[in-house]
């Protein structure tokens, strides 16, 4: 079930977002609804405030300003009219509706033996609008195949936040698990062995972007999710339930992570992975990763980053010695 970004919202919202310019629209990567404060876009790296008749300004006294009605009205909408059925996520501090969009919230925490137990008066909304790109991994798949083995190479993907790991990570499942570029043609993946079999551990929906389970994305026909499980667990049952070939798995950070992904490059699986991080500088800064990368467990590294053109990659061998600086594609993705 794939769910129209602009649906989730309740009037006027919609209104507004469907008066904006289209080519405005199409660029859209966030929505932040804040009760009381203007209403704010992120497009393609640059925020607008947006008026009662959806035109980008950059003066806050001109924006149309959401209040508690509205701001009720969405937290019904997006909780399905009942917030009791998401404890979990309310813990967490975010929200993954069918379609992999991922709402983020602000709000009062209420604790209980000094942690979070859930939010309370929720006032503040980040919604981050997932995209699918087909044949945006083209360039970057070849560099990450063995082509004597015809295996996957153990691959870590590294940018700040929104900068296309996600969306990357989707295309190469796709690739990977239907050995062809394009859906719709038989133009296949050179070098890579055929009918390898998929894993993706998508602790947070945004991968797959599943509904009930079943992938709203084309991940591949060859493919298997496990949706909504904390990312060490899903590994370890991925590997003694589903004997993947490659594992993909996004935003590695943890120390648990970082165990779950050496038990299973020990175990033969082939592991996608992606961090948080502007640099490998700042990576091996991090406990848990930098046993990762001092013992050379990943075999390329894959620097992403967005530019006026679109976006670029940078790549590393497992010693961390550049190897190729080249363009992903003409539009940006997030």
């Amino acid at each position: 079930m794939m769910v129209n970004w602009k649906d989730i919202f309740p009037e006027p919202i919609r209104t507004i977002l469907g008066r904006m310019p289209p080519a405005l629209l199409d660029k859209v990567e966030e929505v932040r609804i804040r009760e009381g404060r203007p209403l704010e876009i992120n497009a393609g790296d640059t925020y607008h405030f947006l008026t009662p008749q959806g035109s980008p300004t950059s003066k806050p006294d001109e924006a149309y300003i959401p209040l508690k009605e509205v701001t009720h009205r969405l937290l019904d909408l997006i909780s399905n009219h009942s917030l009791y059925t998401l404890e979990e996520e309310l813990r967490k501090g975010f929200i993954t509706i069918p379609g992999g969009h991922r709402i983020g919230l602000a709000g009062r925490t209420v604790l209980s033996g000094g942690r979070v137990e859930y939010l309370r008066d929720i006032n503040g909304f980040n919604v981050r609008v997932a995209r699918e790109i087909h044949g945006v991994a083209d360039r970057v798949l070849p560099y990450l195949l063995d082509m004597k083995s015809g295996q996957v190479m153990h691959t870590l993907i590294l940018s700040p936040p929104q900068q296309g790991k996600t969306t990357l990570l989707r295309d190469l499942a796709r690739q990977i698990s239907s050995g062809t570029k394009l859906t719709g043609t038989n133009e296949l993946v050179q070098g890579i062995r055929p009918r390898l079999k998929v894993g993706i551990v998508d602790e947070r929906s945004e991968i797959a972007g599943s509904y009930k389970g079943v992938p709203g994305f084309d991940v591949g026909p060859r493919t298997d999710v496990m949706d909504g499980c904390p990312k060490a667990e899903g590994m370890m049952m991925m590997l003694r339930s589903m004997s993947p070939d490659v594992l993909i798995v996004d935003e590695i950070g943890r120390p648990e992570d970082a165990e779950a992904v050496m038990e299973a490059l020990h175990a033969g699986v082939s592991v996608i992975a992606t961090a948080h991080g502007r640099d490998l500088a700042e990576l091996s800064s991090r406990p848990a990763l930098r046993t990762l990368i001092v013992e050379q467990m990943f075999q390329r590294y894959v620097q992403l980053q967005r530019t006026s053109r679109g976006m670029t990659f940078r790549l590393a061998d497992g010693k961390m010695r550049g190897l190729q600086q080249t363009e992903v594609g003409g539009e940006a993705f997030g």
